[in-house]
């Protein structure tokens, strides 16, 4: 279905090469040069070189680049996200004392309740299990008595 592939001995191979082309630069007008007088005369710089020669030249002063506009070193958006930031952690962990606070405030009570229990359990036991020989007051066995008037006739 496919035709075979010719095999070649590796030195009948052709080998291409390609040469570029130099384009012609496009026809422009030049344009004319006018002279311009320099502010100041700059100062004419000698360096000796390692090898004895000397090279003679007109010292250049570098580009200064123009100044930025003042901007913030950090944009605004940042420092409010960041003051965001700030105050949802504060929130956040006050929120986590105040779930402390009431958490312990809650196991405060139920103990103080629990020992209020106690103690009142412990008061009623001991008043039911007593001996009736500790009661104060006076003790009266009542067998044949008249009650005349609220008083009491032995």
């Amino acid at each position: 279905m496919y035709p075979e592939p010719a095999r070649h001995a590796p030195a009948e191979r052709a080998l291409e090469v390609h040469y570029p082309a130099p384009i012609a630069p496009a026809a422009t007008a030049p344009t004319p040069l006018a002279p311009v007088q320099p502010g100041s005369i700059p100062s004419v710089a000698s360096i000796v070189l390692p090898d004895g020669r000397v090279v003679t030249g007109y010292a250049i002063n570098p580009a200064q680049p123009e100044p930025l506009a003042a901007k913030p070193p950090v944009s605004r958006a940042a420092v409010n996200i960041a003051l965001g930031g700030v105050g949802f952690l504060a929130v956040c962990g006050g929120l986590i004392l105040l779930t402390s606070f009431i958490a312990a405030l809650t196991a405060l009570i139920t103990q103080l309740i629990t020992l209020a229990a106690v103690i009142f359990g412990g008061w009623i036991a001991v008043q039911v299990f007593s001996t009736r020989s500790h009661q104060s007051g006076t003790t009266v066995n009542i067998r044949k008595a008249i009650f005349k008037r609220n008083h009491f006739h032995h």
